[in-house]
């Protein structure tokens, strides 16, 4: 009878993804369309939002547009664009809705087409399958980037939270309208309309 010899153990490495490999990867899986973002190197993969989550993106990103970019005070992007924080390791982000001022232009991008001009203002929309530290773990890493202002909006509150560095977070409720002096200067946004139905 043969005895069965015990194998030693295999010492896994954890591989660290960079930007050139998300790049290459596929958005089409056999489940479907599928995104993904760089957590200092490790791989996130997330599913496409849904409907509501990519209206309430549009309207603010419409916001941003009409009052922005037409009137020459930055440019804007959206669609889970992807934003590199950082690198080695990597810190590849899908953005909402961003808005770039213009002195913070000419834009730069990367190899890959990902932005790297840090934008002056993120938007994140809130979806269900968000847990509530990595949201807030991506606002401390826009943050600690230079990005002046992050947007939170909760389509289930029915809120948009400002979140900016030394500073505490201002709520916006339905009720309230939202007007900023910097960044988009003039810009006025009823958060209702955001979360019109």
């Amino acid at each position: 009878m043969t005895t069965i010899q015990p194998r030693p153990p295999v010492e896994m490495v954890e591989r660290l993804y960079t930007a050139a490999d998300v790049a290459g990867m596929p958005s089409e899986l056999p489940t479907g369309h599928v995104l993904y973002e760089l957590d200092n190197g490790r791989l996130i993969t997330m599913v496409p939002p849904g409907f509501e989550h990519g209206s309430v993106g549009m309207r603010i990103g419409a916001a941003f547009y009409t009052q922005g970019e037409t009137k020459g005070l930055g440019k804007v992007s959206g669609a889970e664009s992807g934003v590199v924080l950082w690198r080695n390791p990597d810190r590849v982000v899908g953005a909402d809705v961003m808005f770039i001022a213009k002195e913070s232009l000419p834009l730069r991008l990367s190899p890959e087409g990902y932005l790297e001009t840090i934008p002056d203002i993120v938007v994140e929309v809130i979806s269900k399958n968000d847990t509530k530290a990595y949201v807030n773990r991506k606002i401390s890493d826009y943050l600690k980037v230079g990005v002046k202002q992050v947007w939170i909006a909760d389509p289930a509150m029915r809120t948009l939270t400002i979140h900016e560095q030394n500073r505490k977070p201002r709520v916006f409720s339905e009720r309230d309208e939202l007007k900023l002096k910097e960044i988009i200067p003039g810009l006025v946004l009823k958060v209702a309309d955001v979360f019109a139905d």
